[in-house]
């Protein structure tokens, strides 16, 4: 008998079938990887488990019994809990008050025990070998430490069932490690892990068996050992992946539109110079906290702190102004699409014209012809998959949110583009298109920056690279010397 039996799912959200009949089994003790593209309903199917959402069809069989748990305290109780991609926490809240959130110890009077709670907290964390101040704010911890937080919560509570949903998409590649050694830790003491990742390296390095979904439907359950990456892609995708050629690096650079001299901010980088020039795609590479992220957001206007000198097509920069770089066309696509990228609670068609409102009003009243015809453009181009453009960016996968993100950029029509971690959170399908896409606008005449901590990514796409080391630029290689290990080196100072 399975351990856990999925029977016939389906789940319905307005406009989309987000579950269409899906059943395959896990066993028990294993890690079982989930996969497909975004919106294939990976995610959904986990929320199903931790009670976040009800099915509307099918069963769900535990141990030869049918469970359908209502909310993620019902899904506890059966030993189940989910390790959410978007970290769920209340960050003004201590590490203990998080751990314990669900069941505060009470003591005399009815008042908290805060004795009991920290102590209950730290017991919590040593239970996955984890060390951390239980009375620090959830808001002062790393993403990795806020990752083994939640994990220490969900074990904590006797989970027998772990979802873990891309847990490593906002990890460096330390805490990447640490997290894959817990992992294996969790699957020998014989807590069976559900693994939801875009990553198909972390899925060879992980799993036991994998299921493949499409469009909601299952495709595929087997033995991971049995398969490989390109059969993965195709049945992720219905088609094989073709590995393409940057078509901008057929042609030789144009002339130079973005220049930076001397920029400093800090505490946070010094002595930042580079060069941008039309049809290039340059890449900014480095570890977490080396500052391309900052550099980004100071060449952008965001950082008031920052000097030095920025120009575009020859003339200065008025220092510091997000107005004066939107003026010289320069566009900035964040790291964090949910908090910085995106209005999450407007829809399509609104996200997608924010950053071109100036261009589509008119006495203070936007031209909803053109802005309607604007987004369906940008839309198309980029293949979002939404009900329609009315549909509310939340409720997007987050690939589409990610194409979102970018279209709002296309639609103001930016010369120079600065583009951090493209491709994070993106499934291998919706990646391909964003690579296409990237090439197509540097074939245009666009100039890019763009910043990754996905070597092959940078290595795929760019004409050179520069790599960042505390603050401080380390060095640049031309793209007849790409390779991991040089990149690594210059990003390590080894």
């Amino acid at each position: 008998m399975a351990f856990l039996e999925f029977n016939a799912v389906s789940k319905r959200f307005p406009g989309v079938v987000a579950l269409d009949g899906v059943s395959f089994a896990v066993a028990r003790g294993s890690c079982h990887a989930l996969i497909g593209e975004n919106g294939a309903g990976k995610s959904t199917l986990g929320k199903i488990l931790a009670g976040v959402h009800a099915a509307d069809g099918g069963e769900v069989r535990l141990d030869g019994r049918v469970i359908a748990p209502a909310t993620p305290l019902a899904a506890r109780a059966l030993g189940i809990a989910m390790v959410h991609q978007e970290l769920a926490f209340c960050p003004n809240l201590s590490v203990a008050e998080n751990l314990c959130l669900g069941d505060l110890p009470q003591g005399a009077g009815g008042w908290v025990d805060r004795g009991a709670m920290r102590t209950r907290a730290r017991a919590m964390l040593a239970g996955i070998g984890a060390e951390l101040d239980v009375d620090a704010p959830m808001e002062s911890l790393s993403t990795g430490k806020e990752q083994l937080a939640q994990i220490a919560a969900a074990i904590g509570t006797g989970a027998r069932i772990l979802v873990m949903d891309e847990p490593t998409s906002s990890l460096s590649a330390g805490e990447t490690q640490d997290l894959f050694r817990r992992v294996r830790e969790l699957r020998a003491r014989g807590i069976t892990i559900i693994y939801v990742s875009h990553r198909l390296e972390e899925l060879f390095a992980l799993c036991d068996a994998i299921t493949v979904l499409r469009d909601g439907r299952h495709v595929s359950t087997g033995p991971i050992a049995a398969t490989d990456a390109n059969r993965i892609v195709a049945q992720m995708i219905g088609r094989e992946l073709e590995a393409r050629h940057p078509r901008h690096l057929d042609r030789a650079p144009g002339p130079e539109r973005l220049r930076v001299e001397g920029l400093c901010s800090p505490g946070r980088f010094a002595d930042i110079a580079l060069g941008l020039r039309a049809g290039e795609i340059v890449g900014l590479a480095g570890l977490v906290g080396a500052g391309r992220s900052e550099v980004a957001q100071a060449i952008f206007g965001l950082d008031p702190k920052s000097t030095g000198k920025v120009t575009v097509d020859g003339r200065p920069l008025r220092p510091r102004s997000i107005a004066a770089a939107l003026a010289a066309r320069i566009g900035l696509v964040p790291e964090d699409r949910k908090r910085q990228g995106l209005i999450l609670s407007l829809n399509c068609r609104e996200n997608t014209t924010l950053a071109a409102l100036p261009q589509l009003t008119r006495g203070g009243w936007v031209r909803r012809g053109m802005e309607r015809a604007l987004a369906e453009r940008y839309a198309r181009r980029l293949r979002v998959k939404a009900p329609s453009l009315e549909a509310i960016a939340a409720g997007l996968s987050g690939g589409n949110q990610q194409k979102l993100a970018l279209a709002k950029w296309l639609a103001r029509d930016c010369d120079i583009l600065i583009v951090d971690e493209p491709t994070r959170g993106v499934d291998v399908g919706a990646k391909a298109e964003i690579y296409q896409l990237l090439d197509e606008l540097a074939a245009e005449g666009k100039a890019l920056l763009v910043i990754s901590s996905e070597l092959p990514e940078l290595i795929g796409l760019c004409g050179r690279i520069l790599v960042m080391r505390a603050g401080r630029l380390a060095g640049e290689i031309p793209r007849a010397d790409f390779s991991e290990s040089a990149l690594m080196r210059l990003m390590a100072g080894v």
